[in-house]
């Protein structure tokens, strides 16, 4: 049969991927280096309801199988797997033919690869997708950058296989290619400081208050009904309560795991581009810091014998329960939202660099659905963003400056409460400094600059006239010479 679509690259997610769109009707051909990862995912289509996927024997043979102009999803491992897999199916295409990559890709390659398959009229797309492997089957958040024909031939389908929300599919086009992989980017960083934050959250509830493995998961499941709904807040309270039945026959998974966390590269690519672009990003900068110190865990475990935290007690700092959980709910609320503020603060920067125009509430809208970070909350954000193109900062919203203004004095105690306490809250606190920073007209900036202009002769700017200014601090300085020179080289 001729197919509407291919599919190369069978890991769990490919497969996925590829058994969603034919349920959705449309002919899928797979390919995959590895024949048997072909039949796995021919048989799993019979056995899902004879969805309409066929196999392929080589690369040419899945080329041949598809309709034209040849619409191809390629989910391979980043990096040269991607290039390697284009130049062999590249060879069986022709102009107009469209190669969409769907891994988590470095942008740069993205904007590489698009040149380079140029001379031969083949199109170009990066989308990222995000989901998991139960998103990939059942509805992802799918997030495509390319040339606007490319993106036009595979509207059809990414549209039906797409989570689907109240105003529409968790999909759409946002920009030339490079915009998908970027936001996609930008996501994964959102997602980090969203981890951190509520691994924080969980650290003083355990920590502070002693709370049980399964009064937390209650707590949590209890949170998932309020402003904080989510699929991170969801599943924590499901990881909390899982038992540990079929190793140990005792006490939580949870408490089982090594605290090491991994990463795929994604959010330190995230950082990257923030100190890239001069975009503050606290919040998810603490939380890949977070990653790299639980990695030195032999470290950490001498550590804990030789520097002592505080030594304090209930009557030095007392502690309200039921007080403290409120404010920690209001708390991780706040800082959620300066983690989103800071995210899109990126994107609206290399966007506006590249000339990309991404609108930023449609980010907000195609991450309501299918992705790792969905949440009620971006409901509010694509609102704001909605009614202000031009907001220069989320927070800045009205209505979102109005929930932060209000939650701010339990935010406070709560890192206050973390400090005393010795847990760090690096993305906590960064979340709270972010904010602080932001509110203030006047920061301690003017003596940095001074300090610079002492030992550099940087110049300074006043605040009581126009122009660039040089200060002799001591006998010992003299003439800088042309003051406009020594800004040469300023970001």
């Amino acid at each position: 049969m001729s197919c509407d679509i291919g599919l190369y690259g069978l890991a769990v997610m490919g497969q996925n991927f590829a058994l969603n769109m034919a349920s959705h009707g449309f002919k899928v051909c797979v390919g995959n280096r590895s024949p048997s990862k072909v039949e796995l995912t021919v048989n799993r289509a019979k056995e899902e309801g004879d969805l309409p996927i066929t196999g392929s024997t080589s690369p040419e043979d899945f080329c041949k199988q598809l309709s034209k102009p040849r619409k191809i999803i390629i989910l391979v491992m980043a990096g040269k797997p991607v290039d390697d897999t284009i130049a062999t199916l590249s060879q069986y295409l022709e102009a107009g033919d469209v190669i969409v990559d769907g891994g988590n890709e470095w942008f740069h390659n993205t904007l590489r690869r698009a040149k380079e398959l140029e001379p031969k009229g083949i199109h170009f797309v990066g989308m990222g997708i995000s989901g998991g492997e139960e998103g990939a089957r059942n509805g992802p958040s799918l997030m495509p950058g390319g040339p606007k024909e490319a993106y036009d031939l595979i509207e059809p389908i990414i549209t039906k296989c797409a989570a689907q929300v109240n105003d529409g599919p968790c999909t759409g086009y946002l920009g030339p290619v490079g915009a998908g992989n970027y936001v996609k980017m930008i996501h994964n960083g959102i997602e980090y400081g969203d981890m951190q934050l509520i691994g924080e959250i969980y650290d003083i509830m355990k920590t502070v208050l002693k709370i049980s493995n399964e009064e937390m998961a209650k707590i949590f499941h209890d949170w998932n009904s309020t402003e904080l709904e989510s699929y991170l807040i969801e599943i924590t309270a499901k990881i909390l309560a899982k038992k540990d039945d079929e190793v140990t026959g005792e006490g939580y998974v949870v408490d089982y795991v090594l605290d090491k966390t991994g990463m795929k590269g994604t959010g330190r690519w995230t950082i990257q581009e923030a100190a890239e672009r001069s975009v503050a990003a606290p919040t998810m900068s603490a939380s890949l810091d977070a990653r790299y110190i639980s990695a030195r865990k032999d470290e950490r475990v001498k550590a804990s014998t030789i520097l002592k935290g505080p030594d304090v007690t209930a009557a030095e700092i007392p502690i309200h329960k039921g007080q403290l959980l409120d404010d920690l709910r209001a708390a991780l609320y706040c800082s959620k939202v300066c983690s989103y503020a800071q995210g899109l603060g990126v994107i609206k920067s290399c966007s506006d660099d590249m000339n990309w125009d991404i609108d930023l509430s449609e980010c907000a809208r195609m991450w309501k659905g299918g992705c790792i970070i969905r949440a009620q909350i971006l409901q509010k954000i694509q609102d704001a963003l909605a009614r202000d193109k031009n907001l220069p900062n989320l927070i800045l919203d009205p209505v979102v400056a109005g929930e932060l203004n209000e939650r701010s004095a339990a935010w406070r105690r709560v890192v206050a409460v973390a400090v005393g306490y010795g847990v760090p809250t690096p993305a906590l606190s960064g979340s709270l400094n972010y904010f602080d920073s932001y509110r203030r007209e006047r920061l301690p900036a003017n003596l940095t600059q001074a300090q610079r202009d002492f030992f550099g002769g940087h110049t300074y700017e006043r605040i009581d006239r126009d122009g660039v200014f040089h200060t002799a601090w001591t006998e010992a300085h003299k003439s800088i010479g042309d003051i406009n020179e020594r800004k040469a080289g300023e970001l």
